[in-house]
């Protein structure tokens, strides 16, 4: 099996931009998960442990600061998952992982990702443009945007690609609803989370063996200029949204309590948003999360440029 859903996956081929600009948590008892539109089943993103199961450990490789290029992180996950197989070729226990960080400015397209929904010409592209292994059309990565890497082992979960996806954007969801008081829900027929009309969080995956790779990028503080140069996973009638973005909207609209509503400076709202996502994604998926701060990765050969 080697599957892979929408939005962004094992770049294969990459066009250069002609410009460049450039602790442990334990899961703890959870009230009821956040209700999901009509499409979806509540069941379907519960977590799959009992209340008696010990907490399996996650070692969480922790960039969250680092500005980290594509292709060097495509290597780590793929190195990662080909050590998660050869444990399990060997019956032996296969841990979850997590990498968090941010990335370089940098587009990412599917296997048959159309051109047509990039407003530029990609051999001269503003910024590195990855032709990758997953399904879907275009997506931005850039500063200001944290996005989870989670490696893990479905069989140590649940072997359901689906509720995988509804997982990672209930955790979304709950860091929204927790941390800012920002409801956020998901859309029919759409992979993601959004807020009103408002992508805030592109998830994407790859599956094989039952090891699950790449994840989610939510924007926080993200400067959301360069979505303008494409139509961000081909989706024509909908904006993308930043966490940043809509603070501000809530402190500005009439009849908001002002004093209720903080203001964070933009490392502040890097530091809060990523503590909340490890929080709630360890919690959902009953990991016990142990950071490493500075990880010493080696790097693989990375893509080949035209």
């Amino acid at each position: 099996m080697d599957l892979a859903a929408n939005h962004f996956q094992i770049p294969i081929l990459a066009f250069p931009a002609s410009k460049h600009t450039e602790k442990s948590f334990r899961p703890q008892s959870r009230a009821p998960v956040s209700k999901p539109n009509q499409l979806f089943d509540s069941q379907a993103f519960t977590s799959p442990s009992t209340s008696n199961d010990r907490p399996r450990t996650c070692e969480c490789l922790d960039l969250y600061k680092d500005l980290v290029p594509y292709g060097e992180a495509w290597s780590w996950q793929r190195r990662i998952v080909r050590e998660k197989k050869s444990l399990i070729e060997r019956s032996q226990d296969c841990p979850d992982t997590l990498i968090i960080l941010q990335h370089r400015p940098v587009y990412t397209l599917g296997t048959d990702s159309s051109e047509e929904y990039l407003n530029f010409d990609i051999k001269d592209a503003p910024y590195d443009v990855y032709r990758t292994e997953r399904g879907g059309e275009v997506t931005y990565h850039g500063p200001g945007q944290l996005v989870m890497y989670p490696i893990i082992n479905l069989r140590n979960h649940r072997m359901d690609l689906h509720w995988y996806l509804r997982a990672l954007e209930e955790v979304v969801i709950r860091v929204l609803s927790s941390t800012f008081s920002i409801k956020a829900s998901r859309l029919e027929g759409f992979t993601g989370v959004w807020v009103g009309d408002k992508k805030v969080a592109a998830i994407g995956i790859r599956v094989s063996q039952w090891i699950t790779y790449h994840g989610l990028a939510l924007n926080v503080t993200t400067d959301l200029t360069p979505f303008q140069s494409i139509v961000p996973c081909g989706i024509r009638n909908r904006q993308v949204g930043s966490i940043k973005e809509l603070l501000k909207e809530l402190q500005s609209s009439t009849g908001c309590v002002k004093a209720n509503v903080p203001h964070y400076n933009d490392c502040q709202l890097i530091d809060i948003t990523h503590t909340s996502l490890i929080k709630e994604f360890s919690e959902f998926f009953k990991l016990e999360i142990h950071h490493i701060i500075n990880p010493m990765l080696e790097i693989e050969e990375t893509p080949q440029r035209n």
